[in-house]
């Protein structure tokens, strides 16, 4: 059983490398509203400013080099300025 506070240290580890999200491969964003970790779980929260995307197909996790640490296939329409959230749980399989 792997403890508690070594799967706090992989998402403290996981929000230091998360440098930024893309969408659709091309808009990026560099600031989140919100990126914070409690126990083994990771909270991001940022916004999708109207006109930057029209749909939101794919979202990526990206570290400072530009390499992909996550990557998400979704359909999010853009009529207005969007908030999305994502969170990352850090586990034990």
């Amino acid at each position: 059983m792997i403890s508690e506070e070594f799967l706090s240290e992989v998402a403290i580890f996981t929000d230091k490398k998360i440098n930024k999200v893309v969408l659709n491969g091309t808009y990026q964003i560099p600031n989140f509203d919100l990126k914070k970790v409690a126990a083994n779980e990771l909270s991001m929260r940022y916004t999708v400013p109207f006109g930057s995307v029209e749909t939101i197909q794919q979202i990526e996790l990206k570290d400072e080099l530009d390499n992909v640490i996550t990557s998400n296939q979704v359909y999010v329409p853009i009529s207005s300025d969007t908030i999305l959230s994502q969170t990352i749980f850090v586990k034990e399989a």
